[in-house]
C-alpha cells in the first residue's frame, strides 16, 4: 500500500531539502513548487571522480568570507549571530534582500538600525516577530544546517545520476543571490534544469524581486503556488 502524497513548497535551504525529498521519495510527492535555490547536482550530491565538496565549491567560488564558509567553524557564527543582536541582524539581512553583495562579505559591527529604511513589504511588526523568535532560540540550529552540507552531499552519493521525477514549478527573483551563481542562468534557461528535473512544467523569473521572494511578492508568489497545485 502506498502512503499518502503531499504537495511540497520550499525556499532557500528549505528548497534544498525539498529537492532531496523529491529525489529520494518521488512516490510521496504529488507536486513541488521550489523557490530561490535551483537543483544543483554538483552542490547537493557527490557525483563523479572530480566531485568537489559543497563548502570547497563555495570557498573556491566566493572566498572564505562567503556566509556558508564563515559559518563552518563552531563559535564564529555564534559570536556574529548572538541572540541579543537578533533585531539588528534581522533588520539588516531582510533590508539587504540577501543580495550577492551582502552575502559575500562579513557584516560590520555596530550601526544604527534607525538609518535602515525597511522595504515596503517589511514592517516593524515583522521584525519584532523574527527577533523575538531568534532571541529565544538563538541561531545555532539554523546555522548547523550549513555545517552539515558536506555530510548531506556525501550521503546523497547513491543518487548521483538520479533525476527529480516530480511535477515541478521553480520561481526565482532576478535580484536574488542564487540567480547570479556562476553559470546558473544558462543552466536554468538552456535546458540544464529541465534535464535534471524532467517534469519541470514552469520556470518563473520575477523581475525586481530579491531573495525573500515569498515576502517581497507575497500575493504573486501565492498565486503561482495555488495555480500550479490546483492542476492536480
Amino acid at each position: 500500500m502506498h502512503g499518502p502524497k503531499v504537495f511540497v513548497v520550499g525556499h532557500d535551504w528549505g528548497a534544498i531539502i525539498a529537492w532531496y525529498l523529491c529525489l529520494f521519495r518521488p512516490d510521496r510527492v504529488t507536486a513541488l513548487v521550489n523557490t530561490s535555490v535551483a537543483f544543483m547536482r554538483h552542490v547537493f550530491i557527490r557525483a563523479g571522480a572530480a566531485a568537489v565538496k559543497t563548502t570547497d565549491y563555495f570557498n573556491q567560488a566566493y572566498g572564505p568570507t562567503y556566509y556558508i564558509c564563515r559559518f563552518q567553524e563552531p563559535g564564529v557564527a555564534e559570536k556574529e549571530f548572538a541572540p541579543a543582536h537578533a533585531r539588528h541582524l534581522m533588520t539588516r539581512i531582510l533590508s539587504d534582500r540577501f543580495s550577492e553583495r551582502a552575502a559575500g562579505k562579513e557584516p560590520k559591527d555596530g550601526g544604527d538600525d534607525a538609518d535602515v529604511a525597511l522595504p515596503p513589504w517589511l514592517t516593524e511588526a515583522d521584525i519584532d516577530y523574527f527577533a523575538a523568535a531568534f532571541e529565544k532560540t538563538g541561531f545555532t540550529g539554523a546555522i548547523n544546517y550549513y555545517r552539515n552540507m558536506d555530510r548531506n552531499w556525501e550521503l546523497a552519493a547513491p543518487w548521483a545520476d538520479a533525476k527529480v521525477t516530480v511535477p515541478t514549478k521553480f520561481i526565482v527573483g532576478d535580484g536574488d543571490l542564487t540567480y547570479h551563481y556562476a553559470g546558473i542562468q544558462d543552466y536554468l534557461h538552456k535546458g540544464g534544469l529541465k534535464a535534471d528535473v524532467p517534469l519541470l512544467e514552469e520556470l518563473v523569473v520575477v523581475p525586481g524581486a530579491g531573495h525573500f521572494i515569498q515576502q517581497e511578492r507575497a500575493q504573486e508568489v501565492s498565486d503561482h503556488i495555488h495555480d500550479f497545485i490546483a492542476k492536480f
